[in-house]
C-alpha cells in the first residue's frame, strides 16, 4: 500500500549546492556561508535582467537567479552609484543566492553589498544556457512528489516492474529468479517512488541498495550472487505486477483484453495480477508479462489477435448457416 504522497514546497541552498554542486560544477565565492540556509521555493531558474534594468514588476524572487553575460556586460556600462542602487533593491528582495555563469566575477562593490545581505553566490564555469537547462532538470525533480510502497522492483529487459502482494506471496522469491534470467534489483521491501514529468521513477535508499532479503535465508547481497549488472540505482515503472494468492485463482482475468491501470502519483501503469500456487515458476510469468507488455509497446496485442481471430470464425460458421 501506497505512503502518503509527499509534496515538496521548498528547499534550502544548503541542499540544492550539497546535491548538485557536482553536476553543476558550482563554486562558492567567499567563505560565508550563512546564506546557504535560505529557500528556494520555485524550481526555475531566473534571469535577473530587467530587475537590475530597475524593473521589479513580477519579479521572480523565489528562484536562484543566474547572471549570464547579458548581465555582466550591462553592470560593468552602469555608473557606479546606480549599479549598487540596483543591486542593492536585487538583495533586498530576499532571492535564495546568484550563479554567475562562465566564471564570471561580480564588482568588489556588488561582493560587499552580496555580503552585507548575507547573500550566497556561486561561480559556475558552465554556459549559461546548459546552466539553466541543467538547473531546471535538476529542480524540477527535487521538487516533483515522491511516495513509497512496499514491494519488489526489478529492470528485467529494460522493462520496470514493481512487484506487490500479502507478506508471504513470493515477492522477493519472484525478483531472484527474475535476477537469475539476467535482470536488475532496484529496490526491496521499500520502493521509493519520483514523480519526472510524465514517467515515475523508482529507488530505494543508499543503505539498502542491492540488498534483498529471504524467507529462511536471511539478507542477501544481489551483486555478490549475481554480478554489479544484477543491480540499478533507478528505473522508469512500466509495470505493475500483483501476486494473488491461490484462494483468488478463479478471480484473475485469463484472457488480457481489459487491463485496468494500478494508480500511483496520478499515474496509471499496466497492471496484472499472477496467482501463486506449488509449483508454478512465477518468475517465468512475470518475464513473459514484461515481454507482453514490450510486444504491447510495439503495437501487437497477442489477446486482441486472438480475440479478432475468434470472431471471424464465428463470422464465418454464421455465413455458412
Amino acid at each position: 500500500m501506497a505512503s502518503r504522497v509527499k509534496k515538496i514546497t521548498s528547499i534550502s541552498v544548503r541542499r540544492f549546492y550539497e546535491r548538485h554542486h557536482e553536476a553543476l560544477k558550482l563554486r562558492l565565492v567567499g567563505d560565508s556561508e550563512t546564506g546557504l540556509e535560505r529557500t528556494i521555493r520555485e524550481p526555475a531558474p531566473n534571469r535577473p535582467g530587467l530587475a537590475l534594468a530597475g524593473f521589479f514588476t513580477y519579479f521572480a524572487n523565489k528562484r536562484i537567479q543566474v547572471v549570464g553575460n547579458s548581465e555582466v556586460s550591462y553592470l560593468r556600462k552602469l555608473d557606479p552609484d546606480v549599479r549598487s542602487k540596483r543591486f542593492r533593491q536585487l538583495c533586498e528582495k530576499r532571492i535564495p543566492c546568484i550563479v554567475t555563469s562562465r566564471d564570471h566575477v561580480l564588482p568588489d562593490d556588488l561582493l560587499a553589498i552580496a555580503a552585507e545581505y548575507e547573500l550566497t553566490i556561486f561561480q559556475t564555469p558552465m554556459v549559461t544556457m546548459k546552466f539553466l537547462n541543467m538547473a531546471s532538470i535538476l529542480l524540477e525533480q527535487e521538487f516533483s512528489e515522491s511516495t513509497t510502497m512496499h514491494g519488489c522492483m526489478v529492470d528485467y529487459r529494460g522493462v520496470g516492474i514493481l512487484i506487490i502482494g500479502s507478506s508471504g506471496s513470493g515477492k522477493s522469491e519472484t525478483s531472484i529468479g527474475l535476477l537469475e534470467r539476467g535482470g536488475a534489483l532496484v529496490a526491496d521491501d521499500m520502493v521509493r517512488f519520483q514523480r519526472h514529468g510524465d514517467e515515475l521513477i523508482a529507488s530505494c535508499p543508499d543503505l539498502a541498495r542491492g540488498y534483498i532479503e529471504m524467507r529462511g535465508i536471511g539478507i542477501i547481497n544481489a551483486a555478490n550472487l549475481f554480478g554489479l549488472s544484477a543491480i540499478r540505482p533507478e528505473k522508469r515503472l512500466d509495470l505493475v505486477v500483483t501476486l494473488k494468492g491461490e484462494s483468488d485463482l478463479n478471480k484473475v482475468d485469463r484472457v488480457g483484453l481489459h487491463r485496468e491501470g494500478h494508480m500511483i502519483l496520478g499515474q496509471s501503469i499496466p497492471h496484472v495480477e499472477i496467482p501463486v500456487a506449488a509449483g508454478r515458476d512465477t518468475a517465468r510469468l512475470v518475464a513473459v508479462a514484461a515481454l507482453d507488455l514490450q510486444l504491447r509497446r510495439l503495437g501487437y496485442d497477442m489477446a486482441d489477435e486472438f480475440n479478432q481471430r475468434l470472431l471471424a470464425k464465428m463470422q464465418g460458421s454464421d455465413s455458412a448457416v
